[in-house]
C-alpha cells in the first residue's frame, strides 16, 4: 500500500473539491478494498451476501463510493492492477500472513460471540477474489465509468497516464505514486470531507531533489519492494541523499547495504506500463440496468444502495445532460 513515512517527504495539503476538475486516474485497487472493508466492517452480512454463501460487499462500496466524484463533477478512470512485481512477493506474502492470522482470530470471535470483534475482523480478512473483481468491473462497465488495464502496478499506469495528459490526477491512497512519477495525486478520496493534494513538483522542490534522488530516499527508508536500512528515516534518508547525492554513495559512506536496490530504482525510473488504452470522459450511465444488476442479479439488499443510486442520478440531473452524455 505503499511506505507510510514518505508522508513526512510529500508536500500534502487539503483542498476543496470545488477547486478539483477534470479527470482522475484511480487506482482501482486501492480505492476498492478501501470501500470493501468499510462495507464489511458496517453493513449486516446478510445484504451483500447471496443465497450460496457468495459476498458481493463491493458492490455496495461502489454504489456508495462513486457519488462523490460525480457530485464534484470529476470523471473517474477506474486503473487496475495487473500481475505484480516479482519484488512485491515477499510484501503479498507478508500480508497473507497477516490475514491468515486475522482469520484464526475471527474463528475464535464468532466462537465467543464477540460482535464488536467480529465486525473488525471481518473486514481485515477482505480479499479481492476473482468474483468481486468481475462484478467490479461489470458495474463499472453499467455505469459507464470507464476501465483501464495496467499490465503492473496500478498506480503506476495512472501515474503515466497524467504525465501523458490523459487524466489530470492520480487518486490513490499509496505514497509510491509520488516515487512513479504522479504530478499531483488526489488522497481521501473514500474518506468524509475534502481531499488532500499531494504534489511531485512542490516535493522536488522543497527538498531541492530530483525524482531519482526522491526514489533513492524512499528505498533508504523501504518500500513495498524492499526493506529499508536499519535507523534511516525520512528526515536521515533527505539529509544522506543530499550530503551524498545518491543511493550508492549514502550505503558506501554508511557501511551498508539495499537488497534488490537497483531492481527496485529500475521498478519507479522506468515501471511496466502501457500506451495501449482509450476512454471517453463523457459518461452515460445505465442506473436502471446498474441497479438491476446490483440487487435483481446479485441480490443487495436494495436499501444499501438506493441512495447511492439516487445520489449519481441526482448528480446527472444537476450538473447538466451535456456533461455526462
Amino acid at each position: 500500500m505503499g511506505n507510510a513515512a514518505l508522508r513526512d517527504i510529500a508536500v500534502i495539503e487539503e483542498i476543496p473539491f470545488a477547486e478539483v476538475e477534470g479527470v482522475v486516474a484511480v487506482d482501482a485497487h486501492n480505492w476498492l478494498y478501501r470501500y470493501l472493508t468499510t462495507t464489511v466492517k458496517w453493513t449486516d452480512s446478510a445484504a451483500y451476501t447471496t443465497a450460496d454463501g457468495t459476498e458481493v460487499a463491493n458492490l455496495v462500496g461502489i454504489v456508495q463510493g462513486l457519488p462523490k466524484f460525480f457530485e464534484n463533477d470529476i470523471t473517474p478512470v477506474m486503473v487496475f492492477d495487473g500481475g505484480p512485481s516479482e519484488l512485491k512477493e515477499d510484501e503479498i506474502e507478508s500480508r497473507r500472513e497477516q490475514r491468515r492470522t486475522y482469520e484464526e482470530q475471527l474463528e475464535a470471535a464468532r466462537e465467543e460471540g464477540d460482535e464488536v470483534a467480529i465486525a473488525q475482523l471481518e473486514s481485515r480478512t477482505q480479499r479481492l477474489t476473482p468474483t468481486i473483481q468481475e462484478t467490479s468491473r461489470e458495474l463499472l462497465r453499467l455505469l459507464d465509468v470507464p476501465i483501464v488495464e495496467a499490465p503492473a502496478e496500478g498506480e503506476a499506469q495512472a501515474a503515466h497516464m497524467v504525465r501523458r495528459g490523459d487524466a489530470d490526477y492520480v487518486g490513490s491512497e499509496d505514497y509510491d505514486a509520488l516515487l512513479f512519477g504522479a504530478p499531483l495525486t488526489l488522497r481521501q478520496l473514500t474518506s468524509k470531507g475534502d481531499p488532500e493534494l499531494m504534489d511531485l513538483e512542490a516535493t522536488l522542490d522543497h527538498h531541492a531533489l530530483t525524482l531519482e534522488q526522491l526514489i533513492d530516499a524512499a528505498i533508504l527508508i523501504g518500500t513495498d519492494f524492499n526493506e529499508g536500512v536499519s535507523g534511516i528515516g525520512p528526515k536521515t534518508a533527505i539529509a544522506e541523499i543530499t550530503e551524498h547525492g545518491d543511493l550508492w554513495s549514502v550505503l558506501e559512506a554508511r557501511g551498508d547495504s539495499v537488497e534488490y536496490g537497483d531492481r527496485v530504482r529500475q521498478l519507479f525510473r522506468d515501471p511496466n506500463v502501457t500506451d495501449d488504452y482509450a476512454f471517453d470522459a463523457t459518461l452515460d450511465p445505465d442506473l436502471e440496468a446498474a441497479r438491476e444488476y446490483v440487487t435483481d442479479e446479485w441480490g443487495v439488499a436494495a436499501g444499501e444502495v438506493e441512495r447511492g443510486f439516487e445520489r449519481i442520478e441526482e448528480s446527472v440531473t444537476q450538473t447538466g445532460l451535456d456533461r455526462w452524455t
